[in-house]
C-alpha cells in the first residue's frame, strides 16, 4: 500500500468536490489509482485525451506509483 497525494483539475476538482486528497492505495498504475477515485466519486469521467502528472511530470497512464508520489489529473482542455 502507497501513501499518495491526489490532486484534481477543472471539472475533475468539480466532480469531486476536491482540490487534493491523501489516500491509501494499492493501485499500481495512475490508471488503477483513477480508477479507484471513479469508484468514490462516481461524476469522475475518465476522458481520452486526459492527463496524468506523477510529482509535477506528465506521465503515462500506465507510469508505475511508488509511496509518496504525488499524482495529479488533468481533464482535456477545451478550447473555443
Amino acid at each position: 500500500m502507497n501513501k499518495l497525494v491526489v490532486r484534481y483539475f477543472a471539472v475533475y476538482r468539480e466532480s469531486t468536490g476536491l482540490g487534493e486528497e491523501s489516500v491509501t492505495s494499492a493501485a499500481a498504475t495512475p490508471e488503477a489509482l483513477f480508477a479507484e477515485s471513479a469508484r468514490r466519486y462516481p461524476g469522475l469521467e475518465r476522458f481520452e485525451a486526459a492527463r496524468v502528472a506523477i510529482n509535477d511530470e506528465l506521465a503515462s497512464w500506465d507510469s508505475p506509483l511508488s509511496d509518496g508520489d504525488t499524482v495529479l489529473f488533468f481533464p482535456p482542455v477545451a478550447g473555443g
